[in-house]
């Protein structure tokens, strides 16, 4: 199984080097970048039979969830406008993803706590770790555009902003639904839609962050770098959500804890 894991790292390596060095061959670079992606999908596969439970309650595990969904998403927004311009970002988003969890491996058991026994657990998680690797996506692409224009002393141009943005646009709907499934989870465990936990509350300062680049998008078209500037930002609140909201003190009795197991 940890070969499955290790052929995609270095397949979405080596396919991020295809395409920045055989240009006129980037066939190569969708072949290598496709078996990253049927790697790291045969290794889900596996490690949820084997765990015999939906592979989504720890961070490392949704960490793999991201590491495939990345270059997916990558690979079929690139099929839907003809163009490259997210392979090289896609293929290393996801091996650097893939590269953690490697370097950091978590014992995995196949406890799956009461709260996370429900029909909304699968979806829920699904849904929000496409919507990150949209949304992530379309944040580094913003980055890139910023720090490239930046370096050859360029103006960002309106047109800059379109792929970024069209990343946008897959990925807040399904955040929006993300947590709509959450609230209805919510329901069905502890008997209240919302409660203003740390968790949930960060996942809707991400929600809000880029809605946020959507409404500055659209007031201010003339000014690409303030919207495309505001698109990081909005990756920043996301990992605050994903990952740094565990750090937090009032974070250690939040419900929505799941690598407890009593």
């Amino acid at each position: 199984m940890t070969l499955l894991a290790q052929l995609a790292l270095g397949s979405w390596i080596a396919g991020s080097a295809a395409y920045l060095t055989q240009k006129k061959r980037a066939w190569i670079g969708d072949v290598l970048m496709m078996l990253g992606i049927l790697s790291g999908v045969l290794f889900l596969g596996i490690l949820w039979a084997s765990l015999g439970r939906p592979p989504l309650r720890t961070l490392g595990e949704t960490r793999w969830w991201y590491a495939v969904g990345v270059p997916v998403i990558g690979c079929l927004i690139g099929w839907r406008f003809q163009t490259r311009a997210l392979a090289v970002p896609s293929c290393l988003m996801g091996a650097l993803f893939a590269w953690i969890n490697l370097a950091h491996p978590e014992t995995m058991d196949k406890t799956l706590m009461p709260a996370l026994q429900s029909p909304w657990f699968v979806p829920h998680v699904i849904v929000y770790m496409v919507s990150y690797s949209a949304l992530g996506l379309g944040s580094l692409m913003a980055a890139w555009v910023l720090v490239k224009r930046l370096l050859r002393r360029e103006e960002v141009q309106p047109e800059d902003a379109d792929t970024p943005h069209r990343l946008v646009l897959v990925g807040l709907p399904l955040l929006t639904c993300g947590l709509l499934f959450g609230a209805f989870w919510a329901k069905e465990a502890w008997g209240h839609y919302w409660t203003w936990d740390p968790k949930e509350t960060w996942a809707f300062l991400t929600w809000a962050a880029y809605l946020t680049y959507l409404h500055v998008r659209q007031r201010h078209q003339l000014k690409p770098v303030l919207a495309l500037s505001v698109l990081v930002a909005g990756f920043a609140v996301l990992l605050g959500c994903w990952f740094g909201v565990n750090l937090l003190p009032t974070a250690q009795e939040s419900v929505h804890t799941y690598t407890r197991t009593e």
